[in-house]
């Protein structure tokens, strides 16, 4: 099992910078790519895998692990960055994203790629899945934990919704969403295209705990993570509120940065703002 010795915050803070970085280098070799949205999620996952998630790279089907689900999987570079560092492959991989034959793929596999636990693309179907393992832990009395991450544009697919309402009635307490709540999707805002506001009562309408955070503030996110477990008898979501592109000035809140990979001007830009 990982060492699960907390990082502190600037510890964690350096190591956001490093992914950020990754992830603008293999956008760009790519020429492909989600960056704003990779961006947004960096600082969650960060906490999440460095200082409460129970894994091992070394052993990445270790049958007692916590599982985590990147259902909003366009945002795979980030989750690939992490893993890299961490040890479930060798970083080099981390500049062959989107070629064909690689193991990294646009939308995360879990046939070809270390540490991805659920294929994920087709957006609203990973709360689903992470409901049916959480309730397998509880079925085979094991401890582990589930972890899923949405979108704010991705709960706007009505299978989310059947999700979190089977999850409140099973009462599936070992269950942790992970909003990104960053504002805009494809299209526009979200506001604009699709409200799925108010999203907080939402959740509590549906029977879950609901932790509200600044998704940038380790401190913020750190806390949730460890009041999510303590939570008994229902699901808990997390809504964090995060900055699309976050870390890089002229992608933050555009939403031109969705889908679209920088130049190679563009990149030296965004990697002079990481140092």
């Amino acid at each position: 099992m990982m060492n699960l010795k907390r990082l502190d915050t600037k510890s964690l803070e350096e190591r956001a910078k490093v992914i950020r970085r990754h992830i603008i280098r293999m956008l760009t070799k790519a020429g492909s790519g989600h960056p704003g949205s990779s961006l947004s999620t960096v600082d969650l996952l960060v906490a999440l895998f460095y200082n409460k998630l129970r894994h091992n790279p070394q052993s990445p089907r270790w049958p007692d692990r916590d599982r985590f689900i990147l259902s909003k999987g366009h945002a795979c570079p980030s989750l690939y960055a992490i893993l890299a560092e961490m040890g479930y492959f060798d970083t080099a991989m981390l500049d062959t994203l989107r070629q064909f034959g690689s193991t990294l793929q646009g939308h995360p596999c879990m046939k070809t790629t270390p540490g991805i636990e659920v294929s994920g693309g087709s957006l609203g179907q990973g709360l689903s899945v992470g409901l049916g393992i959480a309730l397998a832990a509880k079925l085979d009395k094991k401890d582990y934990r589930t972890y899923v991450m949405l979108g704010d544009g991705e709960i706007e697919e009505g299978q989310v919704w059947e999700a979190a309402m089977a999850a409140s009635h099973y009462k599936v307490d070992n269950l942790c969403a992970i909003l990104d709540q960053n504002g805009l999707q494809i299209d526009g805002f979200i506001h604009e295209i699709m409200s799925s506001h108010p999203i907080p009562d939402k959740w509590r309408g549906f029977g879950w705990h609901v932790i509200e955070i600044d998704g940038h503030n380790y401190e913020s996110i750190l806390a949730a993570y460890d009041e999510a477990e303590k939570i008994k008898g229902r699901p808990t979501v997390i809504v964090a509120k995060t900055v699309k592109g976050k870390g890089v000035s002229f992608m933050e809140n555009h939403v031109d940065w969705h889908g679209k990979a920088p130049s190679k001007e563009e990149a030296e830009r965004a990697l002079a703002e990481l140092k």
